[in-house]
């Protein structure tokens, strides 16, 4: 992959009918530079690529166990019966449930024929969940909050359980209260145990082609970006560039760019 990155291997370049050459560094100045079409897609995708990334770590991290203190406090009752209930979106294969809500938010799906009939759009309309770009990067984002945070809640429920409660009753004796204990205690204690998970999580988001592929498509499509739509991330635009436009050369550039990206911040 790394040597294809320096030819001109692509669609126009098929052997044995037009041998592919090499090309050096061409590749990469066209990706990483100004003035062209590849460059004036490659950033903004590089860009929602690493929002994606985040607000789909940390979002699904402090949820989660925003969700286990819930359900581990003292006051809950039927605990097992709570975290059964959010383990059941686990138990479902994540392909069948991405498919799922790509057609309940479609145009003409449940949401949109339940909005009309209770007047809140109009027969003939439809919330553009996954059509326009900005609504289409929301929604992606929080179903997969409902996908990921239960991972997150069954994770800090182990630690939750782990830490001394001797900590929590010297806390309270001194008259911290509960967000200062959360603050104090809590959270440290999970960031420290978390972090590498963090790191993995962060590393899978970025290349997580699942949820956007089954769910957008990358799409909404545009003429403005090189076979790439709105929601495409890096990986997503890699798969365009070589299953669909056989741009072989432009597809090991970006896996070589995104290891570098995430081998820099793991």
């Amino acid at each position: 992959m790394i040597l294809i990155a320096f030819t001109n291997y692509d669609r126009e370049h098929q052997p044995p009918g037009n041998l592919f050459t090499w090309v050096g560094l061409d590749n990469f100045k066209a990706m990483l530079g100004s003035g062209s079409k590849l460059a004036a897609t490659f950033w903004p995708v590089l860009q929602w690529t690493l929002i994606w990334a985040v607000f789909a770590t940390f979002s699904c991290f402090f949820l989660g166990m925003l969700l286990a203190l819930l359900i581990n406090r003292k006051g809950t009752r039927c605990k097992g019966f709570w975290r059964f209930m959010f383990v059941l979106s686990i138990a479902i294969p994540q392909f069948v449930s991405l498919l799922s809500m790509r057609t309940i938010f479609n145009a003409n799906g449940p949401v949109n024929v339940i909005l009309r009939h209770l007047g809140v759009i109009g027969m003939t309309e439809s919330i553009p969940f996954f059509t326009d770009p900005t609504l289409a990067k929301i929604t992606i984002i929080m179903i997969n909050i409902w996908i990921g945070v239960p991972y997150t809640m069954l994770s800090t429920t182990g630690i939750l359980q782990n830490i001394p409660s001797e900590l929590y009753e010297a806390a309270r004796i001194d008259g911290a209260t509960a967000p200062v204990i959360f603050r104090k205690i809590t959270l440290p204690y999970m960031l420290f145990v978390m972090t590498p998970t963090l790191i993995t999580s962060f590393t899978g988001n970025i290349n997580n082609f699942n949820v956007i592929f089954l769910l957008s498509g990358g799409g909404p499509d545009t003429m403005e970006y090189y076979y790439a739509g709105r929601t495409d991330l890096l990986v997503t635009w890699l798969y365009r560039l070589t299953i669909t436009q056989k741009d072989y050369n432009l597809g090991a550039v970006i896996g070589i760019l995104v290891f570098i990206i995430l081998a820099t911040l793991s």
